[in-house]
């Protein structure tokens, strides 16, 4: 059986002839991210089909990416890309400024081949100092973060509970994770989940 990975390069070597849609291939949802750097080089090595950063700009369907460590990456999005942007999104919505994670194929001229590409992903953890029907407000390790609540797309789990758009049950003082969308250079992200104890 041809795996996701072979069938994203092979056509990326075809001229990028339309592959499967990329939920029949498993596509990768927000709380994927979070584990999705699953390396295969040597221990201490960087991970080739991994890179990470800021879009700097956009040419075509590339995106020409400085990592943190300043190592610039030139990401190619093809049919078959998973994006994720507080869900998933057309590739029009990745803009100069969203910081990324991605994974793919490296292919032989150094591009790398995108699988899954998701923008301004955060997973912070930290204590509700304020909540209202719209925000949260976390401290998060002794920082202010304002979390926006996004009608229709933002869910709260408690506990083993099913998702849920009703936050009434968190409350100041709880220790919260929120998994959301970054607000490029600002304290504040969008909600896609609220995980809470209880």
């Amino acid at each position: 059986m041809t795996s996701r990975r072979q069938m994203l390069k092979s056509a990326v070597l075809g001229g990028g002839a339309s592959v499967v849609a990329a939920t029949a291939l498993g596509s990768l949802g927000a709380e994927a991210a979070c584990g999705a750097t699953a390396p295969q080089a040597e221990p201490g090595a960087p991970d080739p089909d991994f890179a990470e950063g800021r879009i700097r700009s956009i040419k075509d369907n590339v995106l020409l990416v400085m990592g943190s460590n300043l190592v610039f990456h030139n990401i190619r999005v093809v049919d078959g890309t998973s994006l994720w942007k507080l869900g998933p999104v057309g590739f029009d919505q990745a803009k100069p400024g969203d910081g990324l994670y991605a994974r793919g194929v490296r292919m032989p001229d150094g591009v790398l081949a995108a699988e899954s590409v998701w923008l301004n992903i955060v997973n912070i953890k930290g204590h509700v100092q304020n909540i209202t029907s719209e925000k949260i407000h976390l401290d998060h390790n002794g920082k202010e973060v304002l979390c926006h609540v996004v009608p229709g797309r933002s869910v709260a789990i408690h506990s083993d509970s099913p998702p849920s758009t009703d936050l009434s049950l968190l409350r100041v003082g709880q220790h919260v994770q929120i998994l959301g969308a970054w607000r490029p250079d600002t304290n504040e992200v969008d909600i896609a989940t609220v995980f809470s104890p209880h």
